[in-house]
């Protein structure tokens, strides 16, 4: 299935190839997207928020209260936000479009 990362200058895509099962943020890093996900999913920071895109946003589960918590300490938080560690890809979000944040900054990446 194809997910769409659109990069923090608006401009610049990645299309990535992933399979049904697969976590956002694992398909994000493997393609060299700007998400740290600093405690590895645990739900315990905001550094692998993205911003899905508005026509996809209806096909994802609801967020639990535990993700909006961290959302809530996200910058640049806007109505569509969700943590990449808790999107679970499916076939019924295939084509899955989301917006790496103009805040995002991976301090673990190269340089």
């Amino acid at each position: 299935m194809r997910v769409t990362f659109i990069h923090a200058d608006g401009k610049a895509r990645t299309e990535a190839e992933a399979e049904p099962g697969s976590i956002l943020l694992d398909i994000a890093q493997a393609h060299m997207m700007p998400l740290e996900g600093t405690c590895e999913g645990q739900m315990a920071c905001s550094t692998c928020h993205v911003i899905v895109a508005k026509e996809d946003f209806d096909r994802l589960p609801p967020a639990s209260e535990m993700e909006e918590d961290m959302l809530d300490l996200a910058a640049g938080v806007r109505r569509t936000s969700r943590l990449s560690c808790q999107i679970v890809l499916t076939e019924a979000l295939a084509g899955l479009t989301v917006h790496i944040p103009a805040e995002s900054r991976n301090m673990q990446g190269p340089r």
